[in-house]
């Protein structure tokens, strides 16, 4: 591959990332090539049609998602990990209308991308059961749990308008005061 073709594929990415994230997944492929600095013909030449850019974007997204999953699981604290871990989540779904976008709305249906989805799925068990264990989250909560805080907040997000991201984080910190194990809360006080 010819060094400037990859310039140009890269530079596509960041670009429909960014024009994604803004405003979704259906604008125009001649605002994205506008925002690359190249010409539709150029765009098209590296992404033939618009779920392959879309899939691309997605994957490396994915990716991104994956190395966030490992470095929380390592974490000591698996209570800090999973409050992080939908902080993180939450905030995303305040500022990305593409694969954010995506994804929550996979997760809540309970259908499309499937591995994104179960692998979330086993990350957030995971973490849930160690912080279980340890007494820092009440022994009732399940993944189906986290779900409704994060449809919650999703429903925040589109009533809050211009405050979202303000009143997103409000909400996430009642949700997240709500899961605290009373014992794991009297024994830190």
């Amino acid at each position: 591959m010819r060094p400037d073709t990859e310039v140009n594929r890269t530079r596509i990415l960041i670009a429909a990332r960014r024009v994604f994230s803004e405003a979704g997944e259906g604008v125009p492929m001649t605002r994205v090539a506008r925002h690359a600095g190249v010409s539709v013909v150029t765009l098209y030449r590296r992404f033939p049609t618009r779920d392959l850019l879309v899939a691309d974007v997605h994957t490396r997204q994915w990716e991104e998602c994956l190395a966030v999953h490992a470095q929380l699981l390592r974490h000591p604290d698996p209570a800090w990990a999973l409050r992080e871990w939908l902080h993180r989540l939450c905030a995303c779904q305040v500022s990305d209308q593409g694969y954010t976008k995506a994804f929550v709305d996979a997760m809540l249906a309970g259908r499309g991308l499937d591995h994104e989805r179960l692998t979330t799925d086993r990350t957030v068990a995971t973490l849930l059961s160690r912080a279980q264990a340890a007494g820092t989250l009440r022994a009732d909560l399940a993944v189906t749990d986290v779900r409704l805080a994060i449809a919650g907040n999703q429903g925040i997000v589109a009533a809050a308008g211009r405050n979202a991201a303000a009143a997103s984080r409000r909400y996430v910190t009642h949700m997240l005061r709500s899961f605290q194990s009373w014992e794991g809360a009297t024994r830190r006080g």
